[in-house]
């Protein structure tokens, strides 16, 4: 890989004294890797742009993250770009990096900034990135003119500059104020606490209607088995076919199996479902006590 000599310690200092790259060159080394897939000519291009990913890597040390991993999502980005060039677009190649190199750094941060996802569309990204910095400036204009912001007012604002629905604000407010922390962790400080996954209500059936539930199920079973029972071996074999299959079959494919037109098997449907409702009459106001 044209990176392994870059994937130590010392990689941003081996970047400030890679070579700078004129145009030209630059456009040259672009066209052997596109059209050749010269190894050493992309080695050489993304070499002499390691020092961007490093400063770009660098601006996004205030989330908390390594620098070395920031510095390897910036390579990551630099090699993607690096891939997906085109030379004959008429830009340079950094131009086009910056892009790259940002987006990898910026998805690197928002996978490990919490164990919930924070975002995913691009604005709720451009939210993250840019949230904080939005409302510094709004809560220095109102201290310059003596206004008080509440939180919502300060929100609303907010979600007005970035251009994001106010939920996503809230929700954004929300996830960069707390941490993360596990619902095994116990409510106080003693082993013996109550863990907080104990407060949380089952919103599950309980045990009871789970029994009941299934009763019920047991029951509708036995009436429609009887039901069954009273069609002849024809009846039931176009009922299986036509009502109780995930593919139902076609009239036309049963006509053709059981030497009927279309029409007589349509009949013979209509006859046996008409045999089956009045099998299950007898049952019909506790069949719908089940199903209400």
């Amino acid at each position: 890989m044209p990176l392994d000599g870059f994937v130590e310690t010392s990689l941003p200092r081996r970047a400030m004294k890679a070579e700078l790259l004129d145009a030209e060159t630059e456009l040259e080394l672009a066209y052997a890797w596109r059209d050749r897939r010269d190894e050493a000519a992309l080695h050489r291009l993304v070499t002499a742009y390691m020092r961007l990913a490093v400063s770009m890597a660098g601006k996004f040390k205030r989330y908390g993250a390594p620098m070395t991993d920031l510095v390897q999502e910036a390579s990551v980005g630099l090699m993607k770009a690096a891939e997906k060039f085109d030379p004959d677009r008429g830009v340079r190649f950094s131009t086009y990096a910056v892009w790259w190199i940002k987006a990898s750094v910026q998805d690197y941060v928002m996978r490990n900034w919490s164990m919930v996802r924070v975002g995913s569309t691009s604005a709720q990204k451009s939210l993250f990135f840019n949230m904080r910095r939005v409302q510094a400036r709004f809560e220095r204009e109102a201290l310059q003119t003596g206004e008080t912001l509440d939180t919502g007012e300060l929100q609303e604002k907010i979600a007005a500059e970035v251009g994001v629905p106010l939920r996503d604000v809230e929700m954004m407010f929300g996830r960069l104020a707390g941490s993360d922390f596990s619902l095994n962790q116990t409510q106080s400080g003693e082993d013996e606490g109550r863990e907080w996954i104990d407060t949380l209500q089952d919103e599950g059936d309980q045990a009871a209607e789970q029994a009941q539930a299934s009763h019920d199920r047991a029951v509708l079973q036995d009436w429609l088995d009887h039901a069954f029972s009273v069609l002849n071996e024809r009846e039931k074999l176009i009922v299986r076919a036509r009502g109780a299959s995930e593919a139902p079959r076609t009239l036309d494919s049963l006509g053709e199996e059981l030497g009927l037109s279309k029409e007589r098997v349509r009949q013979l449907e209509a006859a046996a479902f008409a045999k089956m409702r009045r099998a299950l009459e007898d049952h019909t106001p506790e069949i719908s006590a089940l199903l209400n």
